[in-house]
């Protein structure tokens, strides 16, 4: 590449300089946009419950030479929530670019869904979101700069394999992002990745049936199920400087899956 194909490349989509949180960025979708934020040169917190993933995660960054470290946090509660932000504002100062990829996947059947797998469902997919967007979005409005991405599901628009709370959480998700949008233009920018099936921990269960991996493949256009990494370059894309213009948008990074 030449001395200046790379300078204009970078000033498309360089992250030096910025800071990132990313919830939910020790394992699948959410580690993969970490580790690109990283390696797009952000210093990146990495924010989610178990401690011997966010060690793994951050070590195989740092060893890379980036600027990356972790919190542990329980997104289950308002408290923890709270606390969490706090904690990772205090690594690298307050936030250029937010990530919310965390994510709980509880789908009983819904005439089974309980009380306490909706609460959870709503306040670890979108309670979650709305607090972190509210502690950190007025401050980047102020500062002249902020992205804000979400991660939401097929199910935010259509109803399949047992939807239940998590398909309305995600849909409320894309009305957040609206609304985000609107609340710090036009500096801070939100958006949400709507993936495909993606092969992840959080799709364990639904993997455990090949027929069906197998039939969510075949509905793609691309011929097979996502994977993490194919959302670091639209995580890049949506937290660098290109995408200034495009706020409130549901990007689909789903193979075909939803125009099929």
């Amino acid at each position: 590449m030449s001395t200046s194909s790379s300078g204009y490349l970078s000033g498309l989509f360089s992250l030096e300089g910025r800071t990132a949180l990313v919830t939910g960025g020790s394992s699948g979708i959410g580690r993969a946009i970490a580790g690109a934020l990283a390696r797009a040169g952000a210093s990146v917190v990495v924010l989610a419950r178990k401690e011997a993933e966010l060690v793994a995660t951050v070590g195989e960054l740092t060893a890379e030479g980036c600027r990356a470290s972790w919190v542990s946090a329980d997104l289950s509660t308002r408290e923890g929530i709270k606390a969490g932000a706090e904690a990772a504002a205090a690594v690298y100062g307050e936030p250029d670019i937010l990530v919310n990829s965390a994510g709980i996947n509880l789908r009983p059947p819904m005439g089974e869904l309980s009380d306490e797998v909706w609460d959870t469902t709503m306040t670890v997919n979108l309670e979650a979101p709305f607090l972190l967007g509210r502690r950190f979005g007025p401050g980047m409005a102020e500062r002249g700069y902020g992205r804000i991405i979400h991660i939401s599901s097929q199910q935010a628009h259509r109803a399949f394999v047992t939807s239940g709370a998590y398909g309305v959480s995600k849909g409320a998700v894309e009305s957040l992002a609206r609304s985000q949008a609107e609340a710090w233009a036009p500096y801070v920018t939100a958006n949400t990745l709507v993936p495909g099936f993606v092969l992840t921990p959080l799709n364990q269960r639904l993997q455990e049936d090949p027929e069906k991996v197998t039939a969510l493949a075949a509905r793609t256009m691309a011929g097979r199920n996502g994977l993490p990494e194919d959302f670091a370059g639209a995580a890049v894309f949506l937290a660098s400087p290109s995408s200034a213009y495009v706020t409130g948008h549901s990007l689909f990074v789903d193979g075909g899956f939803s125009v099929h």
